[in-house]
């Protein structure tokens, strides 16, 4: 009989120790976003080896800082590239990738109605780049956030810009590329801010800060940040081109049927969840190696990312923005749907899950 008590005893103890532990499990505070100690914007970041490249903004040139982690770059020396000898007024959200040898940094410059892109290439991350070249882009509207990618053996270029010279909205648009700087053809919207999650915050109505990449199907998906920067309710959508779809062919993209990363839950897509720490998350980069998407991760894990947010109960402004690393996911049999257009009504593949 006593053993049978000791026993229950030992039982009762030890349940409890169980019970306890899995109460403070589920109470406990969801782990922190990972903030940066770097209050800037629009980060653009590769791997090449074993170091990560980041570039930004300095406002009047350019800057990249190199690190063994996503983590250290905001600690790692700033080292600018290009100091704009020609004026350029307000040099925007650099981007970074490594083609045929050389670094390539696309940025936008200009006043008003007269930002263009421009480029500028190194044989070395941090020094030795040529003057900054007009990327010739078809039409020659205003134009930003712009890089270059190869997809199926041909170099395209995908950006947001402005249909006439008039700021109503901004457009995704792409073109082919004869060179990292010249286009070839014309260019073609794949994408407008028209669904009604995308135009919570306007005047103007925003698609911008494409980031092209690969899924496990080999389909491209060009990944944009939606509603104002100005605004929490800045956040992530995606567009998938069907499988065998023609990049030019703006009936061949399919887009989220809401914000695939976001802070409000009204305009998250079914199945999404809205952020727990930040507020107003975008303007994100994969961390590709090379910045090429011939490298997208496949299915499983997850890998780092790195985005622009400011944090929970701080005032949403620019000067709040910090740079945050992240992660994402591929995420299987994902329908976007769509009404009213050419083309079937549905497509299904996969679609992304970011992480703070």
């Amino acid at each position: 009989m006593k053993l049978s008590r000791l026993i229950h005893g030992v039982l009762a103890v030890a349940l409890a120790g169980v019970l306890a532990a899995v109460l403070s499990l589920t109470s406990a505070e969801p782990a922190r976003a990972d903030q940066t100690s770097l209050r800037a914007a629009d980060p653009s970041v590769i791997r090449v080896g074993s170091t990560y490249v980041a570039v930004r903004s300095t406002g009047d040139g350019v800057a990249v800082r190199q690190a063994p982690s996503t983590a250290q770059l905001a600690t790692a020396p700033d080292r600018r590239v290009w100091t704009n000898p020609g004026n350029l007024p307000e040099v925007w959200a650099p981007e970074i990738v490594l083609e045929g040898g050389r670094y390539h940094i696309y940025f936008a410059a200009g006043a008003g109605a007269s930002r263009r892109m421009y480029a500028i290439s190194s044989t070395s991350p941090d020094g030795g780049y040529t003057a900054a070249t007009k990327v010739a882009l078809p039409d020659d509207k205003w134009a930003i956030d712009g890089v270059l990618f190869t997809f199926n053996g041909q170099r395209w270029f995908v950006w947001s810009g402005w249909a006439g010279d008039t700021n109503v909205e901004q457009n995704i648009y792409v073109a082919r590329m004869s060179s990292p700087t010249t286009a070839t053809g014309a260019r073609h919207i794949i994408s407008q801010p028209r669904e009604g999650w995308e135009r919570v915050v306007g005047n103007p109505y925003i698609n911008e800060a494409p980031q092209p990449i690969r899924d496990p199907n080999g389909q491209l998906h060009i990944v944009y940040s939606a509603n104002g920067s100005w605004s929490e309710q800045y956040c992530l959508a995606d567009l998938r081109l069907r499988a065998g779809g023609d990049p030019t062919y703006v009936w061949d993209w399919y887009k989220s049927n809401g914000c695939l990363f976001g802070s409000n839950r009204a305009t998250m897509m079914p199945g999404w969840d809205p952020t727990l720490h930040v507020n107003g998350p975008g303007h994100h980069s994969f961390v590709l190696l090379n910045g090429d998407i011939g490298t997208s991760p496949p299915a499983g894990p997850t890998f780092p990312m790195m985005f622009h947010a400011v944090p929970k109960g701080t005032p949403y402004s620019w000067e709040n923005r910090y740079w945050y690393t992240g992660t994402f996911c591929w995420w299987g049999n994902t329908t976007y749907s769509r009404a009213h257009v050419p083309g079937p009504n549905t497509d299904t593949g996969w679609g992304l899950k970011f992480f703070e």
